[in-house]
């Protein structure tokens, strides 16, 4: 990891320096750390949900628009991952290319392989960052790999390294067992649990105040709820409740979140992976799961959360079968379940080709 980084940071040298015999041995180490990786970037666009027209009658009939600004996304990254059989060749990268054999634990090839993507993208009018960053060294008898994952949209965020012996059975099929550790912000901390009464509601009002808000009772007939900053946000109880609690309740959260040092964990893993590929059938599967995790005794450790050990656990599938030259099926998915959060992708159908 420090040589690639050291690498990168030497890159203008390395293309622009004077050509002695030291700088030499890097450009021929470069090559070999990149050589047939591909680096891309690219901004890609499209149109978000339609305009909707909202009516309203307490004031007589007044109608207003929601727009939702188009989608985007803005893409940079480099890999170096070799395709597996079943995968098509693109004549460009555009970012926007996906592929469930990245999550696997073991390439098509031995050796050195890396992904670094940076995804910023507005979608349906919420802005996410997506990061998917990993150095991964593949050898007979041993794996290693080290990890970043950011998805917004999944609300999921940490950093992984793991190190597994590997016993193959076959040219198929592998076992690996080994040691991850991982870092995260507390996912199973709930901010709001101490504002929880007996009766199972939330004392929301007088957290808001705590928060800086301010409710006016001087007038019985106006009832006035401001921000933290003065202003009026709302001047009845159900405007309260059902805007602004939801948006205090929210905000509250992420602070409270934001405010937590990052949480380490230590688990044993367990996986497998199986390839196997001819030009009319190909199976790809593989899998990891966690079942024991080391208790820290961290006031955060997850725990304390879950009052006890807990199954961690990934894994992926990917299917094709061509019954003849013009008729085949596929089915490709990926599941994670780390902590309380769950993501998963999926695709699956048919194809038939009229020559």
């Amino acid at each position: 990891m420090k040589k690639l980084l050291l690498i990168l940071c030497m890159l203008p040298t390395l293309m622009f320096g004077q050509d002695t015999k030291e700088e030499g041995k890097w450009k021929d180490d470069l090559k070999r750390v990149f050589k047939f990786s591909t680096f891309y970037g690219a901004v890609n666009g499209g149109n978000s949900i339609s305009d909707v027209d909202v009516f309203s009658v307490t004031n007589g009939l007044e109608t207003s628009t929601i727009k939702t600004p188009f989608d985007y996304s803005i893409i940079l990254g480099v890999r170096k991952i070799a395709r597996f059989g079943y995968e098509p060749k693109e004549r460009f990268k555009n970012g926007t290319e996906f592929s469930f054999s990245d999550a696997a634990t073991i390439g098509k090839i031995s050796g050195f392989e890396f992904l670094f993507e940076v995804d910023y993208k507005r979608q349906q009018g919420e802005n996410y960052l997506d990061q998917n960053h990993f150095l991964r060294y593949v050898a007979d008898n041993w794996i290693a790999k080290v990890e970043y994952l950011e998805d917004g949209f999944a609300d999921i965020k940490y950093f992984e390294a793991s190190q597994r012996y590997r016993h193959k059975i076959g040219d198929k099929f592998s076992l690996n067992v080994g040691a991850v550790q991982r870092m995260s912000e507390p996912y199973g901390y709930d901010p709001l649990e101490e504002w929880l009464l007996a009766n199972g509601n939330i004392h929301y009002t007088y957290l808001a105040i705590q928060e800086g808000y301010n409710v006016d009772f001087s007038n019985p007939d106006l009832i006035t709820y401001t921000n933290p900053g003065g202003s009026i946000v709302a001047t009845s109880t159900d405007v309260w409740e059902q805007i602004i609690i939801p948006e205090v309740l929210s905000d509250y959260t992420e602070k409270k979140r934001n405010e937590l040092s990052q949480a380490f964990e230590y688990s044993i893993v367990l996986g497998f992976d199986y390839y196997h590929y001819t030009s009319s059938f190909w199976v790809h599967s593989w899998g990891n799961l966690m079942p024991y995790h080391v208790d820290t005794k961290d006031e955060f450790s997850y725990h304390n959360y879950n009052g006890g050990q807990w199954l961690d656990y990934s894994g992926g599938l990917i299917f094709g079968y061509k019954l003849n030259k013009n008729l085949g099926f596929f089915l490709e998915g990926k599941y994670n379940k780390y902590w309380n959060r769950k993501w998963h992708d999926f695709s699956v159908g048919v194809n038939y080709i009229i020559f």
